[in-house]
């Protein structure tokens, strides 16, 4: 029966763990104890209060193949509104409840159990196999993937194809893979005035009303028209504030925070440059202070495209879309390594929200997908 599937029993033991990020609440040991009875080497890394793991598995001296993923989730919120406890893993009518349950806790499961299977298969299959886990990619990301990576270049430790798990379908799991992401640059802009009383505007300078046509202009930029994998990089102000509160007081300071999603097209350092010539260019007194969160990625060819598009249309029987939409994931990290990187992982409709699940049949499917993956690699390639 479906519901005994093992990456179903998997996905359970590990949804029943409280793993708020940064805390793992031993679902890397879980994962880990299984791997080892696989022959993998496990290396945990622990930087600052996040646990990562990386584990391998030598056969040959071929290629690196990488899954990757994360342990830790997003608070559940109010517990009340859930119709099932978040952490109490519940079945009703073929769907998995559970906070994790998408994102991505049947994911880690569905390649665990997609490795056994191959491995039992093809014990001499050509490469290598590893898994890089971390409990930091919902929160600061800055122990977690990012972390392991340096230390991997550090040995010259290379990922050559890498399957990343996070919830990248939309109806169905595999009709999209995300090849690519866009980057991500965030600004955190102060803008000084002079403060005074309303009715002395000619003692004070309002920084509002002089950023006002600066951030226009901002926002009606165009920065670049995209091109066949990328939309156009876009801008938009998430957070904006001043004042005291009181409504006779011109502000002395402004604070805007904006971000900017950006194609291939664009750079970090050109679209600074732009945004620092058009804040000049109104005679502001600012300061900025810049937070660079990835470059974009884009994997628009090669042995993990093929392998991957393959393995979904010989599950689904239909043809994956290929999409760089949406927001970053961990594999900003690990592109810049060389590696080739796809995201491919269940319908992420609930993911974050109250009641998050996945089908059972789609977690199935998955850990089929993963396992046509290792096979068109490991075995056809070579």
């Amino acid at each position: 029966m479906s519901h005994d599937h093992p990456t179903l029993q998997l996905a359970r033991e590990l949804i029943s763990r409280r793993s708020v990020t940064p805390d793992d609440a031993g679902c890397q040991q879980v994962i880990g104890k299984r791997l080892q009875a696989l022959g993998f080497n496990l290396e945990t890394m622990l930087f600052e209060d996040t646990l990562n793991l990386w584990a391998r598995r030598d056969s040959d001296e071929g290629r690196l193949f990488c899954f990757a993923g994360h342990t830790d989730v997003v608070p559940p919120g109010d517990e009340d509104k859930w119709q099932t406890p978040p952490f109490t893993p519940t079945d009703i009518d073929g769907i998995l409840f559970g906070r994790g349950a998408a994102d991505m806790k049947g994911s880690l499961a569905a390649m665990v159990v997609a490795t056994e299977r191959f491995i039992d298969k093809y014990p001499q299959h050509a490469g290598s196999i590893a898994y890089l886990i971390t409990s930091d990619e919902e929160g600061p990301f800055i122990n977690g993937t990012t972390r392991v990576i340096d230390t991997l270049e550090a040995r010259n430790e290379k990922i050559d194809w890498c399957i990343v798990g996070e919830p990248s379908s939309t109806d169905y799991c595999g009709d999209i893979i995300k090849h690519g992401r866009r980057g991500s640059l965030t600004g955190d802009l102060q803008v000084w005035g002079i403060q005074g009383h309303v009715a002395y505007p000619h003692l004070a300078r309002n920084p509002v009303h002089q950023a006002a046509p600066a951030l226009h202009e901002l926002a009606e930029t165009v920065w670049d028209e995209g091109n066949d994998a990328f939309p156009p990089t876009s801008f938009q102000i998430s957070n904006l504030h001043a004042g005291t509160g009181a409504g006779n007081v011109i502000p002395g300071t402004l604070h805007v925070c904006f971000n900017l999603r950006f194609s291939t097209e664009s750079t970090d350092e050109q679209l600074k440059q732009r945004i620092l010539a058009i804040l000049d260019k109104h005679g502001l007194d600012y300061a900025i202070h810049w937070t660079h969160n990835g470059q974009p990625f884009l994997t628009d060819s090669g042995p993990l495209l093929g392998a991957a598009e393959n393995a979904v249309e010989s599950v689904t029987g239909r043809t994956p879309v290929l999409s760089t939409a949406g927001g970053t994931s961990d594999g900003r990290f690990i592109a810049p390594t060389g590696a080739q990187v796809l995201e491919l992982g269940p319908v992420n409709a609930s993911i974050h929200k109250v009641d998050e699940y996945v089908s059972h049949q789609d977690l199935i499917n998955l850990t089929d997908m993963y396992e046509k993956i290792l096979y068109n690699l490991l075995v056809v390639q070579n």
